[in-house]
């Protein structure tokens, strides 16, 4: 019986094909499932063969590890140099979309609030 080895959703792809090759190298049989064409079935990575199901999840959580790791440096190297993105620079590059979900948390607080509150 197949065992659920790791879900796609929200996964990058670049990490996708990571670990697809890294199961490739280990010659760990696998297939995977798409959301489908709505978006609401389970992507994922499945394993045929469940006595490999520890040995792949450790190969995955040593990947996930040193990517981490990866990611880390290369932020802090960004920000050594002063080239990290910080918020009022997001701010300042879409002006227009922070003022509009600005404007769309303000609308749902009132809209939440107002039954209780009588504002003016």
């Amino acid at each position: 019986m197949a065992e659920l080895l790791f879900r796609l959703r929200g996964v990058p792809d670049d990490e996708i094909d990571d670990i697809r090759g890294l199961l490739d190298r280990h010659d760990i049989d696998f297939y995977e499932t798409t959301a489908g064409s709505w978006g609401i079935s389970l992507a994922a990575i499945w394993l045929h063969d469940h006595d490999r199901l520890d040995e792949a999840k450790g190969l995955i959580d040593a990947y996930q590890q040193q990517r981490a790791i990866q990611a880390r440096q290369a932020y802090e190297q960004l920000k050594q140099r002063g080239e990290h993105k910080r918020l009022w620079q997001g701010i300042a590059a879409h002006p227009f979309r922070f003022l509009l979900m600005l404007g769309l948390m303000a609308f749902t607080l009132y809209v939440t609030l107002s039954p209780f509150i009588h504002f003016g």
